[in-house]
């Protein structure tokens, strides 16, 4: 699955335990690997360190993924500094769980903004381009949630919902300019925020919904994501994906 020549892959949100799994399997495939950062992270120096030592030469700039002109500025220095995108990965997300009795407005828009919006904001950057080139690859990270529902997402569940609505109709509108565009939705993956979780409710209450009776592992995701960037994915387009070991099947 190896790039015929080296492209560059910008993956939102890629200090997170998953986007840092994509953002390690795009490396090794050959690909050129740029990251965004929330403009308020102190550890992107930190990180960049430790990828560094690990033989991972990233680049890494400040993004506002909810703000539409610090996108366009953040995608306008990439292109600058390193060269057009042709891969991008729409992973950066928040949650703000409670129930929808308790949910507040403010809870509901920072959701909204940083898991659906941002996939305007960061697509828009660069599509066009990619249409004009014949060659794109774009991969927004859903959930499970957003196929199911879940018990005080409605928010989450709603914006990664969206987010495979805006997959399937802009994969019409590039389908002939050699741009694919799909969704991925994983289920549980033992990240570092899942493994926070207490273990007894991993025991008792979510790994028992899931058939294969285990936590998926980034690198699996990650896998996925690199197939799709992949010249072998080019008849694939317009399609949600789901990882989830069997939890939720359609």
């Amino acid at each position: 699955m190896t790039p015929d020549t080296p492209r560059i892959a910008l993956v939102t949100g890629g200090m997170g335990g998953l986007g840092e799994a994509i953002c390690v399997k795009l490396a090794a495939l050959g690909y050129t690997v740029v990251t965004t950062h929330s403009p308020g992270n102190a550890k992107v120096n930190e990180w960049l360190d430790v990828m560094k030592q690990h033989g991972h030469a990233f680049r890494a700039f400040p993004c506002d993924v909810a703000d539409f002109d610090s996108c366009a500025a953040c995608v306008a220095t990439v292109v600058k500094e390193i060269g057009p995108v042709e891969v991008l990965v729409n992973n950066a997300g928040i949650t703000r769980d409670m129930t929808f009795k308790k949910m507040d407005k403010a809870s509901w828009d920072a959701v909204m903004k940083t898991n659906l919006d941002s996939c305007f904001n960061m697509t828009k950057q660069v599509c066009d381009a990619m249409a004009d080139r014949g060659w794109g690859r774009i991969i927004n990270i859903s959930s499970v949630n957003g196929q199911k529902g879940a018990f005080g997402q409605t928010n989450y569940s709603a914006a990664k919902a969206g987010m495979h609505g805006f997959t399937k109709a802009l994969a019409l509108e590039v389908a002939r300019k050699g741009v694919t565009v799909n969704t991925i939705s994983p289920g549980y993956i033992g990240t570092k925020m899942v493994m926070a979780i207490p273990q007894e409710v991993l025991d008792s209450k979510i790994i028992p919904q899931i058939p294969m009776g285990r936590l998926g592992k980034p690198d699996e995701v990650a896998g996925l994501v690199a197939y799709l960037a992949s010249q072998e994915a080019a008849f694939l387009t317009g399609a949600n994906i789901a990882i989830n070991g069997g939890q939720h099947m359609f």
